[in-house]
């Protein structure tokens, strides 16, 4: 933005994750003299950040290569970068006391190049995506790029010819709960700009609105699961005996058993974080068909899991949170019908926005950074002709690292929602030889059906709310929407039991009266797992006021 214009830019980028600002870097360091804005609705750099992480050391040393040529010698790199893997297991839970390793069948499927070798994250760092995050906002700020944390975007306007973007617009401040002004209220603004980049993550509130609004189609329907994940401080000892440089990927229990019990997709994970602490996450698919499954449930019995408890049993939760993960693959990238670009004109979709997610890998972060540094590139090269930026993205991206491997995985979720867990795993083997099996959206797959492994007393929502040191604005509109009360009142009591109030991470959804609503929006985690997994589609997550939301700091 320049001095006199605040209003208008040339490039803005929506997101201030790690795609959004590796694009930044790149174009920043492709075409110095370009105005270039990110905004971000979290209160600072790296507290909408939340992943595994496990990061894949070429697309990191490719976007590190840019910023200075002596990286290596940097003290933030190396605390960010401080952890390798060196020891990569992967197991099968049968039950709640039992493991098998995985890891030698893993090792020979990636000798014989076939699907699951991808698994191996041998040579990976280990990284706290909320610091990477930091640090690379640090650089985009230091080569001269505007990062404005706290400002919130509700919607993109599109031009004339409803392909390219005039604009974002930032969402109203100062409105009480029933939507009046206050007096310290302010109107959003809209910010013009030559090129909008949309980097927000996992099914983004304008990314998703483009898509609707400029036609934009995928060839299947984007999955999705949701990750809960918990960073845990334990003793010397069973830090040693864990692992300062180790990754665990666990399949089976208590998501799935082989014949009997639940059937849902994902697995747990622990990784090793330094300073004596491990993180422990469930990730799980929204296709599950259990009405009454909440994912931190799950989460506490993986933790109770003999494997899982000897190395933190005694431990203290330090930092919780909660976010979606998108699972759909190459064939659900949003295109453009008649350019087949990511994107339209103007408009450049990226990292988990555009669902560059290996779900054969587990990982995404390189193909963020990546696509990032890609767009940056595609931002610079376009500046003059902006309607063309989203496909001189795309022709760049097309010839890259991140859609062949998008590619190779690209029916691999799909034969599991097909076949489900105990055949579908296998199948998955040959899932490219298989046809592209339809699926329904996540929402669609719930019946009233009792999750097997249930009660336990252990775990409590307002704690792991507590540790994702989640803040919103008190007197402002709940920004969780329920399109019609009704559905709720007549429908799902009956047919579903009212599952969002189980299975939403932050207890937003209370019955008060016999009427649903989203009563401690306050608490939410922005994880958007509520619009996607209502059995009857019927909650929408708008954004809140810009500063709200989560602050993580260490994962």
């Amino acid at each position: 933005m320049t001095a006199k214009n605040y209003n208008k830019t040339s490039v803005l980028i929506v997101g201030a994750g790690a795609a959004g600002l590796a694009c930044a870097i790149a174009a920043k360091k492709a075409n110095p003299g370009l105005d270039i804005c990110v905004i971000d609705k979290g209160p600072d750099l790296g507290n909408h950040s939340l992943s595994g992480a496990v990061l894949e050391p070429e697309a990191a040393h490719r976007i590190l290569a840019l910023v200075k040529d002596n990286w290596q010698e940097d003290e933030g790199v190396k605390e960010v970068l401080a952890r390798k893997v060196e020891r990569d297991d992967v197991l099968f839970l049968p039950g709640k006391s039992w493991s098998l390793n995985l890891t030698p069948l893993i090792r020979a499927a990636s000798a014989l190049n076939l699907g699951p070798g991808q698994m191996r994250h041998d040579g990976d760092y280990i990284v706290s995506i909320s610091k990477l995050t930091k640090w690379l906002g640090q650089q985009a700020k230091s080569l001269g790029v505007e990062v404005l944390c706290g400002f919130a975007a509700e919607d993109i306007r599109l031009g004339v010819n409803g392909k390219c973007a005039a604009g974002v617009k930032l969402v109203d401040c100062g409105l009480d709960k029933e939507g009046h002004k206050q007096p310290n209220y302010s109107p959003g603004e809209l910010i013009e700009a030559d090129i909008v980049v949309l980097a927000e993550g996992c099914d983004g509130l304008l990314t998703e609105r483009f898509i609707e609004k400029a036609g934009l189609k995928r060839q299947t329907n984007q999955l999705y699961s949701v990750g809960v994940k918990e960073l845990i401080k334990v003793s010397d000892e069973q830090y040693r005996l864990f692992g300062d440089n180790r990754v665990v990927h666990a399949l089976g229990y208590p998501i799935w058993t082989p014949v009997a019990g639940p059937g849902i997709f994902g697995g747990g994970l622990m990784y090793s974080y330094g300073n004596n602490c491990i993180t422990v996450g469930m990730i799980v698919g929204l296709d599950w068909r259990e009405n009454d499954f909440n994912p931190q449930d799950a989460l506490t019995h993986f933790k109770n899991h003999a494997f899982v408890k000897q190395f933190i049993d005694g431990g203290k939760v330090i930092e919780a949170g909660a976010k979606m993960i998108p699972e759909g693959g190459f064939y659900a990238i949003p295109r453009d019908r008649e350019s087949n670009a990511i994107g339209c004109g103007n408009v450049i979709i990226l990292g988990d926005s555009a669902g560059f997610v290996n779900m054969l890998k587990i990982k995404g972060l390189h193909n963020a950074l990546d696509s990032g540094r890609i767009a940056g590139e595609a931002v610079a090269k376009t500046a003059a002709n902006p309607a063309g930026a989203a496909l001189a993205y795309t022709e760049i991206l097309e010839q890259s690292a991140v859609i062949k491997e998008m590619r190779q995985a690209r029916k691999y979720r799909q034969v599991i929602a097909k076949f489900g867990n105990f055949a579908g795993l296998p199948l998955s083997v040959f899932a490219n030889m298989l046809p592209l099996f339809e699926t329904e959206p996540d929402y669609k797959a719930m019946r009233r059906v009792h999750y097997r492994y249930k009660g336990n007393k252990e775990f409590d929502k307002d704690t792991f709310t507590a540790m994702a040191h989640t803040e919103h604005r008190e007197e402002q509109p709940a920004h969780l929407k329920i399109l019609d009360p009704s559905l709720c009142r007549d429908r799902c009591v009956r047919e579903f039991g009212v599952p969002c109030i189980t299975f939403c991470p932050a207890g937003v959804y209370e019955e008060i009266q016999g009427v649903l609503k989203p009563a401690n929006a306050s608490n939410c985690l922005h994880c958007k797992t509520c619009q996607r997994k209502c059995p009857l589609d019927n909650i929408r997550w708008t954004v809140p006021e810009g500063g709200g939301g989560p602050r993580y700091k260490l994962m």
